[in-house]
């Protein structure tokens, strides 16, 4: 039987290309290269959107709160091995004034879902995953640079420690992903192929240690 794997995320997990407002093909994003490399034992599930944040309904655009939408993907996909969640870029805006462990301990609301949506079969193990960091490229975008403001790489760059002491402390697993993929300067924000490929083997590597 295949393992199953949610792959829950903004973007980065859609696949954007950098400034284009296109997407990579499905052998191209790191979800695909996950597939690739996992095989036929395993089935991964694409779950990206653009401007995704982890709780925040945005006030602007509206519908991109990530919780409201995760207990009904969690029951609509089961059953689940296993659980990826990359998100916090876009919790990163200015117009939501809140800090790394802000973020990080938000995703309290994933884990309260986790624990009482009804899913076919056992409860799937849980990966939190820290987003790249944002480069300082964005800063040459107006849309991005009115967005994030001025400070964002240095507040991307703490969410990784964040989001570690929130997952020690839930006892689920995590990985820093500004360690594997890395932001075009086209954008500041999404990734080319290549760090989508990088990503996607680290990725694959983490979920063989994680259900063999």
């Amino acid at each position: 039987m295949q393992k199953r794997i949610l792959c829950f995320g903004d973007s980065n997990t859609w696949g954007a290309v950098p400034a284009e407002g296109t997407r990579h093909p499905d052998d191209v994003r790191w979800t695909g290269i996950l597939q690739r490399e996992l095989g036929d034992g395993y089935k991964v599930i694409e779950e990206g959107h653009n401007g995704r944040t982890s709780v925040h309904d945005d006030m602007i655009e509206n519908r991109l709160s990530g919780v409201k939408y995760f207990a009904p993907c969690l029951d609509s996909q089961s059953p689940l091995d296993l659980v990826i969640i990359m998100l916090g870029t876009n919790d990163m805006k200015a117009r939501f004034g809140v800090d790394a462990r802000t973020i990080a301990y938000g995703f309290g609301r994933y884990m309260d879902a986790l624990r009482i949506t009804p899913m076919a079969g056992k409860k799937p193990e849980v990966l939190l995953v820290s987003p790249i960091l944002i480069d300082k490229s964005y800063k040459e975008v107006p849309l991005l640079h009115d967005m994030f403001r001025e400070d964002a790489v240095e507040r991307s760059e703490k969410l990784a420690e964040a989001y570690k002491e929130f997952a020690d402390g839930e006892g689920i697993y995590f990985m820093d992903a500004a360690q594997y993929g890395k932001a075009s300067v086209r954008d500041g924000v999404h990734m080319e192929a290549e760090y989508h490929e990088k990503l996607g083997l680290a990725f694959a590597a983490k979920v063989k240690e994680i259900l063999g």
